[in-house]
């Protein structure tokens, strides 16, 4: 019989932070950072699976998302913050060390904990985001209607977002961000107005899923997430001389539409990754979108749970 997986709400420097957990553990600690439009439950998959091999499955819904507490509104969104938040959650749990298993813009925290804290990380898996040594800047080489470009700019995702009801808006953004093309806008039009409801959800996404996350964006609304990541990509590290000391695990889907970022494929199948991670791993699925754990579980089950297996505790 499965695992049920459990909720609590932890007291993280000043803030409640909902974290949904499952497993024992007799193997170790497997941390999941969501990105945008998730929350927690973007890794049901993944927590039960671990959690039935053995390990124990930690999976917080980020300051600003899903259950837990908004940070005050005149408080800048910052990375630091979100790493100091992993820290504190694992000193709560009274977890040692743990593995950092993360997508989408939660990749960027989890190296940046594996970097500063290396004591404190068994190892790294990040799906569809390769590390960058500097911020990301798309103003040069993306055109004015990219979602991100238009997400940065103050009041307009508000504006966009505000004509529909939370479901709408994650529903719209599912669609979008599991096709193979980037999310790009013509003038006069705004990124909501890619999909409509005529358009079919993707295969392996059904209503419950999206009820699930709906409920949750409905309560936090989308005020932090715009400011983390969208409004932050330009304060991301400056880290030319990063040295990751722990494993590092890449999974790309390859019809992820990040994929296509300028620089992004050519940083992993370049070899430039390994400058900064000796030990690194890099796996390609043919078929994964930008939501490969939830598309292909059963894939990336068995990809996380060899990269556990092959980094014991050390006797």
């Amino acid at each position: 019989m499965a695992q049920e997986i459990e909720h609590t709400h932890l007291p993280i420097r000043g803030l409640s932070i909902h974290v949904a957990q499952v497993g024992k553990d007799e193997l170790g600690t497997v941390v999941f950072l969501h990105g945008f439009p998730e929350i927690w439950y973007t890794w049901r998959h993944q927590m039960l699976a671990v959690a039935a091999a053995g390990y124990r499955a930690v999976a917080p819904d980020w300051r600003g998302y899903g259950l837990s507490d908004q940070p005050p509104e005149h408080e800048e969104a910052s990375w630091d913050d979100l790493v100091a938040d992993v820290l504190a959650i694992l000193d709560a749990l009274s977890v040692p060390k743990a593995f950092l298993v993360a997508k989408d813009f939660g990749t960027m925290p989890a190296y940046y904990f594996a970097l500063r804290h290396p004591d404190r990380t068994r190892g790294v898996m990040c799906l569809g985001i390769p590390f960058s040594p500097v911020p990301l800047s798309f103003d040069d080489t993306m055109p004015e209607g990219f979602y991100i470009l238009r997400w940065r700019e103050p009041g307009r995702a508000e504006a966009d977002f505000g004509r529909y009801d939370a479901r709408r808006v994650v529903r719209t953004i599912y669609v979008l961000f599991s096709r193979e093309e980037i999310p790009i806008a013509e003038e006069g039009q705004e990124i909501m107005d890619l999909a409509d409801l005529s358009t079919p959800l993707p295969e392996w996404f059904t209503e419950e899923d999206l009820d699930a996350y709906a409920a949750l964006y409905e309560k936090s609304g989308f005020r932090y997430p715009l400011q983390m990541p969208y409004r932050a990509i330009h304060r991301m590290a400056t880290w030319p001389d990063a040295k990751f000391q722990v494993p590092v695990f890449m999974v790309m889907g390859e019809k992820d539409y990040a994929f296509k970022f300028p620089g992004f494929e050519t940083a992993m199948r370049s070899g430039a990754m390994e400058n900064f991670a000796p030990d690194l791993k890099i796996t390609y699925i043919p078929e994964g979108s930008h939501f490969v754990h939830e598309q292909l579980p059963e894939q990336v089950n068995g990809l996380l749970l060899g990269f556990l297996k092959d980094h014991p505790v050390a006797v």
